[in-house]
């Protein structure tokens, strides 16, 4: 499909791709203890000082990061990116503090960003779609799961994607039925313009109208209440 110009507003369309890329089958016990051995190795290096194993831990980590963790909650390619260079320097600062689990590295770095989120959404309540109280549910959730050892990485990405997917569900119960309808077709389906415009009943020019508005409409349904 072609892809669609995404605005400040459209952090959902990322997201919608972000539930399909976390859904990968998880990696049999015998590949995911190789892997968190390699991942416990380069912590250890970090942590000894080398710059580099700290870099590729953040690499390895930051795309999902962004895409499940910080984009569903704080609503803009803009604040998120922000969010991210934020959680990364806290990163840097913190590092002496985070103590290996079985879990593996993601866990932590997760609610470090999931602080970062919290305190844009407190900073900037009024912009952002989702109440900062929510997010402190979630953040005291993840923290109490690190004191138990925590969930593993594609656990986690799982159920990021899970809530992010409920949100945009919710939203589109409340719009136009119609509109509803273009969006499942041309994001959620990823079916081509002509063939989303057959599907509605309409011409490619009409539907790209009826998208659009949808769009519009999509945009303000995941706006707080108050701005709504």
């Amino acid at each position: 499909m072609t892809a669609l110009a995404l605005d400040s507003g459209m952090w959902w369309v990322s997201a919608v791709r972000a539930t399909t890329l976390a859904r990968v089958p998880a990696p049999v016990d015998s590949a995911r203890a190789e892997a968190l051995a390699e991942e416990a190795k380069l912590v250890a290096r970090a942590q000894s000082g080398d710059r580099q194993a700290l870099g590729a831990l953040l690499k390895q980590h930051g795309p999902a990061l962004y895409r499940s963790v910080l984009l569903p909650r704080l609503g803009s390619a803009a604040a998120a990116e922000e969010a991210l260079a934020v959680t990364y320097a806290k990163v840097v600062d913190k590092f002496d503090r985070f103590t290996w689990q079985g879990s593996g590295f993601y866990p932590w770095l997760r609610v470090v960003a999931m602080r970062v989120a919290l305190d844009q959404l407190r900073a900037r309540r009024r912009e952002i779609p989702l109440d900062s109280d929510d997010l402190a549910r979630e953040v005291d959730r993840a923290e109490a799961s690190l004191g138990r050892g925590g969930l593993d990485a594609a656990a986690i990405a799982d159920e990021d994607a899970r809530l992010a997917r409920e949100k945009i569900e919710r939203a589109l119960s409340t719009i136009n039925p119609r509109y509803a309808r273009a969006i499942r077709l041309r994001v959620l389906e990823e079916r081509g313009r002509d063939e989303a415009a057959a599907a509605l009943g309409v011409t490619t020019a009409t539907f790209d109208v009826v998208l659009h508005r949808a769009l519009a409409a999509m945009k303000k349904a995941l706006l707080p209440t108050e701005e709504a």
